[in-house]
């Protein structure tokens, strides 16, 4: 092996990318309310993307509240509250999405705050 294999190698970088839980959490929770919005976005045209899309935001809550409901859960107990509350609020808001009686933009608005906390970023005023 010569010197500039020898560096390749030293300055190359690692194949393999280490995530942390928060990092998959949040990439599952971008790529949940990226979808729900791209398909909120089409109006009643992509009401079928919209449909799959909601239900695979109501699958992510409903992990997050089995995830809080578990005794071993390491959460501060008002955090846990609040995301139980959240996971009902988007199961009910979901179903007046999908009867026409409601908007995907209080969804996306969950979504977004949840990104901004895994994030550790301030609400935007």
């Amino acid at each position: 092996m010569n010197a500039l294999t020898h560096a390749r190698n030293a300055y190359a970088k690692t194949s393999t990318a280490t995530h942390t839980p928060r990092g998959i959490e949040y990439q599952v929770v971008a790529r949940v309310t990226h979808r729900l919005k791209s398909a909120a976005q089409k109006g009643d045209a992509g009401f079928a993307e919209l449909a799959a899309a909601i239900a695979d935001n109501r699958r992510l809550w409903t992990a997050l509240a089995a995830d809080v409901a578990r005794s071993g859960n390491g959460l501060p107990e008002d955090l846990r509250a609040r995301i139980l509350y959240l996971a009902e609020f988007t199961t009910q808001h979901s179903r007046a999405v999908l009867d026409g009686r409601a908007s995907a933009a209080p969804l996306l608005e969950v979504n977004s705050a949840v990104l901004r906390g895994l994030r550790q970023e301030a609400p935007q005023p």
